[in-house]
């Protein structure tokens, strides 16, 4: 499962970030925008490192409320599940139930 587990997240991540550098560009060409729940989405789906690399490297929704909140949000969550699942914590928790 760990090979899917990491194809997938760095896919996701892969797409978040492209999905913000789009909406950007969109933004300051004054096209039509990629919705916030699209991006929140990609981020709580595994892409949250790419939606936070994004946002920091070209500067795009920093300050934004909410958006910037549930970016962090989903950034924290995934690395505390990451986290858990690198030391084997999630796996016992899991066994458990």
């Amino acid at each position: 499962m760990a090979p899917y587990l990491f194809l997938w997240l760095l896919a996701a991540n892969i797409v978040a970030f492209t999905l913000m550098v789009v909406d950007k560009r969109r933004a300051e060409a004054r096209a039509p925008r990629i919705p916030e729940h699209t991006l929140l989405r990609w981020a709580f789906f595994g892409g949250g490192f790419g939606t936070f690399a994004a946002s920091r490297i070209i500067r795009h929704k920093t300050h934004k409320q909410p958006f910037a909140t549930w970016m962090m949000v989903w950034l924290w969550l995934q690395i505390v599940l990451l986290v858990l699942w690198a030391t084997g914590l999630l796996d016992r928790v899991s066994a458990e139930i």
